[in-house]
């Protein structure tokens, strides 16, 4: 089972590790059949998820949206987490923008739609804050027909 995620990117600490446990809870049973997880992995959401698959003996497959992402965008708390990810992924496919941008986002989300069979989001149910949040992330998968799970646990919290 080939399964993508978005998410947000500022979790509290505390929904960090409701998230983790909701994310093993969901995907465990997909392990013992081939569990492969596509992200982005940006910081929150995207690397929980990433780390969960590795941890259950998945196959990370990375897409980032452009080849500055890492330099520009990935904050300097964040890249030791960030390039062991890189590191850890069977396949890195950056999208063919030099620079970070909205495109280049839309275009990583639609690589992510498109490389899996089932999309997982750590979603507050909220409207999204701008173009290409969360919420029109989930808008556009169903819209595909991509079977959406959502998770926001209880006493979840975004920061």
């Amino acid at each position: 089972m080939r399964i993508a995620v978005s998410g947000h990117m500022n979790l509290t600490p505390g929904t960090v590790s409701l998230v983790h446990d909701a994310l093993r809870t969901l995907l465990a049973p997909y392990a013992e059949n081939g569990l492969v997880g596509v992200s982005c992995i940006a910081a929150g959401a995207d690397q929980i998820f990433a780390q969960v698959v590795l941890d259950l003996g998945g196959r990370l497959e990375v897409i980032i949206p452009s080849a500055d992402y890492r330099d520009r965008k990935v904050k300097p708390d964040n890249l030791t987490a960030f390039d062991h990810l890189v590191e850890r992924a069977a396949k890195v496919r950056y999208m063919p923008f030099p620079e970070a941008s909205r495109d280049a986002y839309e275009a990583a989300n639609s690589a992510l739609f498109d490389a899996a069979e089932r999309l997982v989001t750590v979603w507050d149910g909220k409207p999204s804050g701008g173009r290409g949040g969360t919420a029109d992330v989930v808008t556009h998968a169903k819209s595909l027909r991509l079977p959406v799970d959502i998770i926001w646990p209880n006493g979840a919290e975004r920061s």
